[in-house]
């Protein structure tokens, strides 16, 4: 059939790529706070890669660093200079900045949310960051980030005077980044990451909650629902396709769907994908893979996974048996993806350890559906 003949696996996997990658979007966070006000540790807590310390840095403003990473859909735009004489001249660096970016007409340029850091045991918070946030919000969303807390029951009235002077701020967060030894030798666990991300990912424009999901290591329920959304979309292509009952040989037809949601997933859990990465995956489940994998060998590898659905060869693929596929395909996926990020702390798995644990997966399904 046309369709199997003119199949390149190859080809495929590079749209893909490309495809989710730029649906995935980029996100981009602006972080202020006074010099050891704890931002690259804050930072570091909630991205993947120690983002503060191995992301390249460059100047936009005099007072202002744009911090990216090969393979994050992050930007950080860390300010500096809060407790500097001349803050006017840094105030007015920022307000350029952030009023520029949001005029551009590209929404990946503009600086989506802010993270205004304070100091729990300052116990004050400066003019210069009353002021910042006044002219901030103006343009995006803010959030205050008391860093360093001590405790997580009583902050002694700290919170709510944050609030008071900072009334534009969208909402308020304790937090603690690191854990943290006391005088009784008790470990005070990390505290208040995952309200944070919860409420920028609220926060943040709809085309960058992916990429921000993607980026941050500390919510992995974050990431599995953008991939159950992800799921049912290309659940839904395949049905359609199928709407029409076609033949077996002509089964390819729903191969660049399976390898699309693969690399839609992936990229959502911000793994750095590649065309390398996707045929290792894919090939991992797929008997007798080489460097070109055939659409009929990956369409009857995945079918396997349907009850009966290998006896179908040589007849028709319905619309449920599609969807089915699909979704159980893409399922066992989300499933493997989230394990191995809790088992690594939040960190991105490699290409060999998913395909592994992806080959297992599939195995004990193939063993349950007999």
């Amino acid at each position: 059939m046309a369709i199997a003949e003119d199949f390149n696996f190859e080809a495929t996997v590079k749209n893909a790529v490309r495809q989710a990658l730029e649906e995935r979007g980029h996100v981009n966070v602006l972080i202020a706070g006074s010099t050891g006000v704890g931002k690259s540790t804050l930072i570091n807590a909630i991205f993947q890669g120690n983002f503060a310390t191995t992301g390249q840095g460059l100047p936009v403003t005099p007072n202002t660093r744009e911090i990216k990473k090969d393979g994050i859909p992050l930007s950080i735009f860390d300010t500096r200079g809060l407790e500097m004489a001349d803050f006017d001249a840094t105030m007015n660096e920022l307000k350029t900045l952030v009023s520029e970016r949001a005029r551009d007409p590209d929404p990946r340029k503009h600086i989506h949310v802010a993270w205004i850091c304070i100091l729990e045991d300052s116990r004050r918070v400066q003019q210069a960051e009353q002021d910042l946030c006044k002219m901030l919000a103006d343009y995006i969303p803010v959030v205050a980030v008391i860093t360093k807390i001590r405790s997580e029951k009583s902050d002694k009235g700290f919170r709510a005077e944050v609030q008071r002077l900072l009334p534009l701020a969208r909402n308020i967060v304790r937090t603690r980044a690191l854990p943290e030894e006391d005088d009784d030798g008790k470990i005070k666990p990390v505290f208040g990451l995952e309200e944070l991300v919860d409420l920028t990912m609220q926060l943040v424009p709809e085309g960058a909650k992916r990429a921000f999901a993607a980026a941050q290591k500390v919510d992995i329920e974050a990431k599995k629902m953008k991939s159950h959304a992800i799921v049912a979309t290309a659940a839904l292509s395949a049905a359609g396709i199928a709407a029409t009952p076609i033949p077996f040989s002509d089964a390819v037809a729903i191969v660049p769907i399976q390898v699309g949601m693969l690399s839609g997933i992936s990229a959502t859990f911000g793994l750095s994908i590649d065309q390398s990465f996707l045929i290792t995956i894919v090939g991992s489940i797929v008997t007798g893979a080489g460097g070109i994998l055939g659409g009929r060998a990956i369409a009857a590898s995945l079918l396997k996974m349907i009850p009966g659905g290998g006896s179908i060869v040589g007849g028709t693929i319905a619309a449920t048996t599609a969807a089915t596929l699909t979704v159980t395909f893409g399922e066992a996926y989300i499933a493997v993806l989230a394990t191995l990020f809790v088992q690594k702390n939040g960190q991105p798995p490699t290409s060999q350890e998913v395909a592994d644990a992806f080959r297992k997966e599939y195995s004990q399904r193939l063993i349950k559906g007999g």
